[in-house]
C-alpha cells in the first residue's frame, strides 16, 4: 500500500478531494500546482508556472490546465474539471477517477467504460518543462485522445480576461505547436512524443472561478484562452508523453526523458521521505549557480531570516552538508554586502531586518555541531567575527547595543521580527525596544563566539566576548524574567509586554541560555500549558488580550489574526529542543507523540509537506501558504534530535 494514495470514494467526493493540493517544482523557481483532481482552486495554480524576469520578479501562469477527452465510437468523455461561477463544476471528469497514487510521481487512474487510462506527471529538474505521460492500460475498441490546453499568460497575482490584444498566432513545431499570447512572454511549446493533429479553434472559457481566493476575500474569476486542441489515436498498452515548455523539445526523446526523471525521484513512502522531498522543493539554483532557499510556496520569495532559520533543518538534518555550504556561500555574500553598505548582488529579500545577523550566527552554530568547531572556524570564522563586530560596533541602522549589554531595536513603525503582520500601515504586534529572542540569540552568539575564539587561542578576544556575555546575561534576567515565571515578550523603556508569546522559548532552547535551571523549567511549563497545540506553538496565549486564533476571512481580518493565536509548527522545533535539554530521554515518548500531529498532515492540505500555519483552536485547520520552509526544516531537525537521543 502506497503512503500517499486515495481510492475512488475520496477522489470523487469534491468536499474531500478539492482541499488536497499537489506541488511539483523544478528547483529553479518554477512550479506546477493544483488539486489532486486537477481542478484549479487558486489563482496561483497552474500546470506550468514560471518566473519571467524580463517582466518582473513574480511567477507567471503560462499553461493553466490541460483537459483530456477519451473518444470511442463517436462518444466523448472529458476527464477535465473546472469550477465556474454559481458553484458549477464542469465537465465532471473526476467521476471517472478510480485511484490516485503519489509514491514516486503523481499518478491518476481513470476508467471510462472499458477504457482504463493512466496519467503520470513529472516536472523536469532545472528546466521549465512539465511532462505528462498518458498510458492506455486497457481498451476494447479504437480509442482517440483529444487534448485541450487552457492558457493564462499572466502573473500569479493577477487574472486574465477575454480581450482583443491576445496574439492568436501559432507555429507548427515538431509534433506540436508554439504560441505566445502577449509580448514580453516566452513562447510556450506544447509537443507530444507521437504525431498528432492540431485543430485551430480559438475560444475563451469564461467565468472560471477559484474558491480559495473567495475564501481569502479576493477577486476570484477569470477567463482562460484555448487556442484549439490536439488529437491522436492510441492503442492498448501504448504511452504518449506530452511536454509543455519554454524551449523546444526533441519529441523522439520525450519518453526516455520521462523515464529518466522518474528514476531520479525518491519515493514518498513514509513521513521522513515526504519531508525530505518537501525540503528539496525549496532549493533554488539560479543561472549564475547561486543557491537559495525559497521561504515557501506558492507566493513567498527567498527571505534572509527564513533562509538562516530553515537552512540547518533542510540540509544538515538530512545529511546534505554540501547544499548547506552552497546556500551559505550565497547568503554570506549578501549579508557581508549589507554589513559594509554595498548594494546586494544576491536575490535575498529582507536582509536589513535586525535579527538576520543573529540568526546567521545560530545557523553557523548548527553547522559546527555537524562538522566540529575546528572545521567551522576554518570555514566561517571570519564571517562570524565580522557579524559580532558589526553588531558590537552599532553599525546596523536598527540594532543598538546598550551599555547594559542588551540589544535594542525600533519596531514601532515597521515590523522588525518574524511577527511581521501589518494593518493600516502599522505593525499589528509592534514589538520594539528590548526584544526577548533578539537578546537570547545575542547571548548565545557571544558564547558560541567565545568557544571558537578559545580554539583560535585569542585570549584578548575571549576576554572581551566573555565580558559582553556576562553583562548581557545579568541584564537579560533583570529585564525579561517576571514574578510569574515567564519572560516579557519585549520591554521598551518603562513599557513591558505581559503577553504570553512563544518567543521566550528560544531562551531555553538555544545552546547557551542566560537563564538558570529553575527559570528554564518555569518558562517551558508556561509554554506547555498555554501555547502548545498538536500543530505548533500558539503565537499568543488564549489567556492574553487580543487572542484571535482563526486565520480566516479577508486580508485585513487575517492580518489581525496572523500572530495573535495562530499555531506555528517551526516554533515546535525549538520547544522540543528545550524539552530534550531539560528532561533528556524522559520526554522522548512525549515528543514522538507530538510528531504524530505533523505526520497526519502528509495526507491533507498540500500532500507530503507542511503548510504555513494552523488555527490555534481545534480542529487546528491548516492555513496560509501550502508549503513553508521553516516548518519543514524544524520538523526535520526535531526528528534528527529524536534519533540522536534514541541512540544515546
Amino acid at each position: 500500500m502506497s503512503y500517499l494514495r486515495f481510492e475512488k470514494a475520496l477522489m470523487t467526493n469534491l468536499e474531500e478531494s478539492l482541499p488536497r493540493e499537489l506541488l511539483r517544482t523544478n528547483r529553479s523557481g518554477a512550479y506546477s500546482c493544483s488539486t489532486i483532481v486537477d481542478c484549479n482552486t487558486r489563482k496561483y495554480h497552474g500546470l506550468l508556472v514560471i518566473p519571467v524576469p524580463e517582466l518582473d520578479d513574480e511567477n507567471h501562469v503560462l499553461l493553466s490546465s490541460m483537459d483530456v477527452t477519451v473518444i470511442q465510437h463517436g462518444a466523448e468523455f472529458n476527464l477535465g474539471l473546472h469550477k465556474y461561477q454559481g458553484n458549477n463544476y464542469s465537465p465532471l471528469g473526476h467521476k471517472y477517477i478510480r485511484e490516485f497514487d503519489c509514491g514516486k510521481v503523481p499518478t491518476i487512474i481513470y476508467r471510462v467504460g472499458g477504457v482504463i487510462l493512466k496519467k503520470e506527471v513529472v516536472f523536469q529538474h532545472y528546466e521549465n518543462r512539465i511532462l505528462i505521460r498518458y498510458t492506455l492500460v486497457d481498451a476494447h475498441s479504437a480509442t482517440t485522445l483529444r487534448f485541450r490546453p487552457f492558457l493564462a499568460f499572466r502573473s500569479v497575482r493577477q487574472f486574465t480576461h477575454e480581450n482583443s490584444n491576445v496574439n492568436r498566432d501559432y507555429q507548427q513545431v515538431e509534433d506540436g505547436i508554439k504560441t505566445c499570447m502577449y509580448a514580453g512572454y516566452p513562447d510556450l511549446y506544447m509537443q507530444f512524443s507521437k504525431k498528432n493533429e492540431f485543430i485551430f479553434q480559438p475560444d475563451w472559457y469564461r467565468g472560471v472561478e477559484y474558491p480559495k481566493e473567495q475564501e481569502r476575500g479576493y477577486a476570484s474569476n477569470e477567463d482562460l484562452y484555448v487556442p484549439g486542441y490536439f488529437e491522436m489515436n492510441i492503442k492498448k498498452g501504448e504511452s504518449v508523453v506530452f511536454a509543455a515548455s519554454t524551449s523546444e523539445s526533441k519529441t523522439k526523446t520525450l519518453k526516455k526523458l520521462f523515464e529518466t526523471e522518474v528514476e531520479e525521484r525518491s519515493p514518498r513512502d513514509n513521513f521522513f521521505h515526504c519531508l525530505v522531498n518537501a525540503a528539496h522543493q525549496f532549493h533554488i539554483r539560479k543561472p549564475n549557480d547561486d543557491r537559495y532557499i525559497l521561504a515557501g510556496y506558492p507566493w513567498f520569495k527567498c527571505r534572509a531570516r527564513d533562509t538562516f532559520i530553515s537552512l540547518p533543518g533542510l540540509t544538515l538534518s538530512i545529511e546534505e552538508q554540501d547544499y548547506f555550504e552552497l546556500v551559505m556561500k550565497t547568503a554570506e555574500k549578501g549579508l557581508r554586502e549589507f554589513m559594509v553598505g554595498k548594494p546586494l548582488t544576491v536575490n535575498i529579500y529582507e536582509m536589513e531586518q535586525p535579527d538576520v545577523p543573529l540568526w546567521a550566527v545560530w545557523c553557523i552554530q548548527q553547522y559546527a555541531k555537524e562538522v566540529g568547531n575546528e572545521a567551522c572556524l576554518r570555514r566561517y570564522g571570519s564571517f562570524l567575527k565580522a557579524i559580532i563586530q558589526f553588531i558590537e560596533g552599532n553599525k546596523h541602522p536598527n540594532l543598538h547595543l546598550d551599555e547594559n549589554g542588551l540589544l535594542r531595536t525600533d519596531g514601532k513603525e515597521k515590523p522588525v521580527t518574524w511577527m511581521n503582520s501589518v494593518a493600516n500601515g502599522s505593525p499589528v504586534v509592534p514589538r520594539t525596544g528590548y526584544i526577548v529572542e533578539f537578546n537570547a540569540l545575542w547571548y548565545n552568539a557571544l558564547c558560541f563566539a567565545v568557544s571558537l575564539a578559545e580554539l583560535d587561542n585569542n585570549a584578548k578576544s575571549v576576554a572581551c566576548l566573555q565580558a559582553l556575555a556576562e553583562r548581557c546575561k545579568e541584564s537579560f534576567v533583570n529585564v525579561f524574567y517576571n514574578e510569574y515565571g515567564y519572560l516579557f515578550d519585549y520591554v521598551d523603556d518603562n513599557t513591558v509586554d505581559w503577553s504570553v508569546r512563544p518567543n521566550m522559548i528560544f531562551a531555553v532552547a538555544l545552546d547557551y541560555s542566560p537563564l538558570d535551571l529553575v527559570q528554564k523549567k518555569s518558562v517551558l511549563d508556561i509554554c506547555t500549558r498555554e501555547l502548545l497545540t498538536p500543530k505548533g506553538l500558539r503565537s499568543l496565549s488564549p489567556k492574553s488580550g487580543g487572542y484571535n486564533p482563526m486565520y480566516v476571512g479577508p486580508q485585513s481580518q487575517r492580518d489581525y489574526a496572523y500572530h495573535q493565536g495562530t499555531a506555528w509548527p517551526w516554533l515546535v522545533g525549538f520547544y522540543m529542543e528545550a524539552c530534550l535539554r531539560l528532561y533528556k530521554r524522559t520526554r522522548l515518548s512525549f515528543i514522538e507523540r507530538q510528531m504524530v500531529g505533523y505526520e497526519d498532515e502528509m495526507l491533507y492540505h498540500c500532500l507530503g509537506t507542511i503548510p504555513e500555519l494552523f488555527d490555534g483552536n481545534p480542529p487546528f485547520h491548516g492555513r496560509g501558504a501550502i508549503s513553508f520552509a521553516m516548518n519543514v526544516a524544524e520538523i526535520l531537525r526535531t526528528l534528527e534530535l529524536l534519533e540522536k537521543y534514541n541512540f544515546k
